[in-house]
């Protein structure tokens, strides 16, 4: 079952699950730790994170960086707050197209994101435009092995997970293809007993193809409260 971008069913399912959200994803905070340390933040840098859920990684991020955390759930951001700094921007947006200039920011983390978005490709072309030349990304996500297929127990499984939450059976090569962007890779590690994966891309002078037209609804910047 799958279902398109943007829907009322996306924001209410992510909804449902902000409560639980925490618990469900505290195993991963070490490798949120070192997902962000990889991006080798330095003062006054902004860094962009898309699909913030309720904040997990805005505590791990140096006081002087600039910070943007995006979701397309306010529920979500509702409890990224209270882990925020003042000076922290919360916005409601979607992944698929982000309301934010080209070349704004110099790093990006793609957390829990490329595994759970409709379109991952145009998902990681957005986050590859919204970056200097030369800007950062680090992903942290369960991916099948670049080149390999899913085994079968793992097809069936995702019948099950995509309607709650995550699709199992997503390549991280295949997804960068999709994007037509231009990445280098600059470094990869395995995290919670090879689970899940962290890898590290650069953007290229070469920048990212053309971005699609965005649909009609814009999105809401929270600034620093919540709707």
């Amino acid at each position: 079952m799958s279902f398109p971008r943007g829907t009322p069913w996306e924001r209410r399912r992510y909804a449902l699950w902000a409560p639980l959200y925490d618990v469900v994803v505290a195993p991963l905070r070490t490798a949120r730790k070192r997902s962000i340390g990889r991006l080798q933040l330095k003062a006054g840098e902004r860094l962009l994170l898309v699909g913030a859920g309720t904040g997990e990684d805005l505590g791990l991020i140096p006081s002087e960086v600039f910070t943007v955390a995006t979701d397309l759930t306010p529920a979500m951001l509702r409890r990224a707050r209270v882990k925020a700094r003042a000076e922290d921007h919360l916005v409601v947006m979607d992944g698929h197209f982000l309301a934010v200039p080209d070349g704004a920011f110099d790093a990006v983390a793609l957390h829990l994101i490329l595994a759970v978005i409709p379109d991952p490709g145009l998902c990681l072309a957005e986050a590859v435009r919204v970056l200097r030349p030369g800007g950062r990304i680090t992903i942290l996500d369960k991916f099948v092995g670049d080149g390999s297929a899913p085994s079968l127990a793992r097809r069936l499984l995702n019948r099950i997970t995509t309607v709650i939450a995550t699709d199992i059976t997503r390549r991280l090569d295949t997804i960068i293809t999709d994007s037509g962007a231009a990445l280098r890779r600059t470094g990869s590690e395995s995290a919670l007993n090879g689970l899940f994966t962290i890898v590290t891309l650069t953007r290229t002078s070469d920048g990212t193809r053309p971005t699609r037209a965005a649909p009609d609804s814009r999105p809401h910047d929270n600034g620093k409260g919540d709707r």
